[in-house]
């Protein structure tokens, strides 16, 4: 995935006296093994929050996992997009939902797939030739001088780099040359923001050059995806260097050579599976990305969030929902949400206008997780894009299911940096779940969730270890258990997020107050005054 959750300015912990009584049963993730057979769920209406709970569980997750896995395994240990991988999983859904009942066709989108890009510098004389810079963004070739802009260099140990953050790191530096390459440094703010800023400063080109605090930090930073304010458009080439090529370009009178050209195109495919509703006219849409990253299988990230739809599809299969719920496995979200995005742009408005609301699930079982919401209503996090109403809704129903299984939760920053920010850019509402990438989680909140402080909350993001193994289990089932019921419940009505009246929900589902944030914090943190739910 590409969402990169920083530590909350709050986290709350959930009392016994927070919680009120609910008027059904959500199991706890201790009661997976008492799961009735595959055979009953399969052959029942799921059509209550209890039911369909006690059918989706972290068991039937993980089958669905070992079979990526095993895919991945025969494939080259990777499921990333435009590869043998990525295509063996898109058969496996369409093949496993197809036998479930629901309507599955591909969506084929097109995938341009960067050629290498080049750095050579060429003065001074000491040559430092980036040969390992094989994916940029955007096209064209540039040769002139370096300009450093707020580099950090000799400090190993500087973790804040803000070159190129803002508009004003620019100030005083000289790009009205016909040829000059803007040379900026990873760190705080999204690549695709350091891109603009330098394009609207007057760089024919940028190079990117890793941050340098870390071993992992060091190296050619091999794959830019401007995510974040990019360039409209972009038309100037963009590459990574390693912390000791920006070393040397860094230095006075050094001149560049920067290539990134134009890229191959081919044919990918989302899958979408869709369970008509009566009123085919409010759609509830729930997506994960299917593909991995290049170097590893990507078990977590995202087949978590696409196996938990899977296991969702089939125990559902059944129910006859009041509006039309439409599942979706997005292709190349790893290389700069291309799927989802092509998706959603190229839907007619009326298309569009029917979609209520959008779920995204993107790694829902780090191995050091904490439990996160994507943060609608902005409590702890300024959301860098317009939140579409209706999203403060979803956030509530997440986190007053955290709260009825005695799960402390947090928030997500609503970054637009997974597959959710196609849809919010269209006044889309959405929400969804994450428990962590490659942020070290903090001492407070091993307080809360265990696990261990220092580490990242997926230690294996974007590595050839994030396997089967690197799964948490209980993660897993207790959110999976919480996509189930949001799916089921706006399945039936979405009254609450735009307004479309629908029908009660079978067996009801009352659902506490969440757990607000003064809870921990006696003097608030921008939460909402809260209510209790009760859907019948």
């Amino acid at each position: 995935m590409n969402l990169s959750a920083r530590p909350s300015r709050r986290a709350v912990a959930i009392t016994t006296a927070t919680a009120t009584a609910l008027a059904l049963a959500i199991l706890p993730a201790s009661a997976a093994l008492a799961a009735p057979p595959a055979a009953a769920c399969d052959n029942r209406n799921n059509n209550t929050i209890a039911k369909l709970t006690e059918c989706v569980s972290a068991a039937g997750v993980n089958e669905h996992l070992a079979a990526l896995q095993a895919i991945a395994d025969a494939n080259g240990g990777t499921r990333a997009a435009n590869t043998p991988g990525y295509d063996a999983s898109v058969d496996y859904v369409v093949d496993t939902l197809s036998a479930a009942g629901w309507q599955v066709h591909t969506e084929p989108f097109d995938y341009f797939v960067p050629l290498p890009s080049e750095l050579e510098q060429l003065t001074p004389v000491e040559v430092m030739h980036d040969s390992e810079a094989p994916q940029g963004a955007g096209i064209g070739e540039v040769t002139g001088n370096i300009i450093p802009v707020d580099l950090i260099l000799g400090q190993p140990n500087a973790s804040v780099v803000t070159s190129a953050c803002e508009p004003e790191d620019f100030l005083g530096l000289d790009f009205t040359g016909p040829n000059d390459v803007a040379l900026v440094q990873r760190g705080t703010c999204e690549f695709g923001v350091k891109a603009a800023n330098a394009q609207t400063a007057g760089a024919e080109a940028v190079v990117i050059m890793n941050q340098g605090n870390t071993p992992e930090r060091s190296g050619v930073l091999t794959n830019i995806t401007l995510i974040g304010v990019n360039p409209d458009p972009l038309n100037i080439p963009v590459v990574g260097a390693s912390y000791a090529a920006g070393e040397s370009l860094a230095q006075t009178g050094s001149t560049a050579r920067v290539l990134v050209p134009e890229p191959d195109k081919f044919i990918l495919q989302n899958v979408i599976a869709e369970l008509p509703g009566k009123n085919t006219n409010n759609v509830v849409m729930a997506g994960a990305h299917l593909d991995s990253v290049p170097e590893g299988p990507g078990i977590n990230d995202n087949g978590s969030g696409s196996a938990a739809l899977i296991e969702l599809a089939q125990s559902m299969a059944k129910v006859k929902p009041q509006n039309t719920v439409r599942l979706a496995w997005w292709g190349a979200e790893e290389e700069g949400l291309i799927g989802s995005t092509y998706y959603v742009e190229n839907l007619p408005q009326a298309e569009l206008d029917r979609i209520a609301l959008y779920l995204n699930f993107d790694m829902v079982a780090s191995p050091n997780y904490i439990f996160m919401v994507y943060d609608g209503d902005e409590s702890s996090y300024e959301a860098p894009v317009v939140v579409p109403d209706g999203s403060v809704e979803i956030e509530d129903l997440f986190e007053r299911y955290f709260t009825s299984v005695g799960q402390p939760y947090d928030d997500a920053e609503f970054s637009g940096r997974s597959d959710y920010q196609a849809f919010i850019a269209n006044g889309i509402a959405a929400g969804g779940l994450f428990t962590g990438a490659e942020v070290p989680k903090t001492p407070e909140q091993e307080l809360i969730w265990g696990g261990t402080a220092g580490a990242a909350f997926d230690p294996c993001y974007h590595s050839a270890c994030d396997t089967i193994a690197n799964i948490n289990m209980d993660a897993l089932e207790v959110n999976s258990d919480a996509i189930a019921l949001a799916v089921l419940a706006y399945s039936y009505s979405t009254e609450l997020v735009n307004g479309v009246v629908g029908k009660s929900i079978p067996g009801g589902l009352n659902l506490p107050d969440p757990a607000g944030p003064e809870m921990t914090f006696p003097d608030g943190d921008g939460g909402l005054a809260h209510h209790a739910l009760t859907v019948n």
